[in-house]
C-alpha cells in the first residue's frame, strides 16, 4: 500500500495545540481523522513555537510529538533555499513569508501536492509554477 503525505502548515498546528484558537475544533476533528503522514519544516516548527510561547508546557506537548515523529520535520537542501530565492521574487507581491515558501520548495521536492493550511496564500501559490495546491483542510 502506498503511503500518502500532506503538508501541515503553522496554522494548523498552532490551532490543534491552542485550545482557544477559533478553529482549534475543527483541526482536532480533521487530525483525528487523517491517515496521511504529516510534513513539515523546521521554518514552521519555529513559528508554531514562537505562536505558543505564552505556555512551555504546550510548547513542550508539540516537541515532544515531533520526537515521536507524529510530524516528519523535513530539512531543507542547498537546492531548496535558491528555489526559495526565486518563489520570493514571484511572490514579492505577497510577499511570501520564508516558511511558506520553504513549504512550497519541499512540495515540489518531495512531490506533495495535499497540503492543510489556513492561510489563503495557498490558493495562490503553485507548484512548478503552475500546479495548484490541494487544500485539504478549509475552515
Amino acid at each position: 500500500m502506498k503511503r500518502s503525505y500532506l503538508l501541515i502548515d503553522s496554522g494548523i498546528l498552532v490551532a490543534f495545540y491552542n485550545a482557544d484558537d477559533r478553529y482549534h475544533n475543527q483541526v482536532v476533528t480533521f487530525l483525528n481523522g487523517c491517515r496521511s503522514d504529516l510534513v513539515t519544516t523546521l521554518a514552521c516548527v519555529t513559528e508554531v513555537l514562537w505562536l505558543l510561547n505564552s505556555d512551555w508546557q504546550v510548547q513542550n506537548i508539540f516537541l515532544d510529538h515531533l520526537a515521536k515523529n507524529i510530524y516528519r520535520c523535513e530539512s531543507l537542501i542547498q537546492k531548496d533555499f535558491l528555489r526559495i530565492a526565486e518563489l520570493n521574487q514571484q511572490y514579492a507581491d505577497l510577499p511570501g513569508d520564508f516558511a511558506d515558501l520553504a513549504l512550497v520548495a519541499i512540495s515540489e521536492r518531495l512531490n506533495i501536492a495535499e497540503i492543510a493550511t489556513l492561510d489563503k496564500d495557498f490558493d495562490v501559490y503553485r507548484r512548478y509554477r503552475r500546479q495548484p495546491f490541494n487544500r485539504l483542510f478549509r475552515p
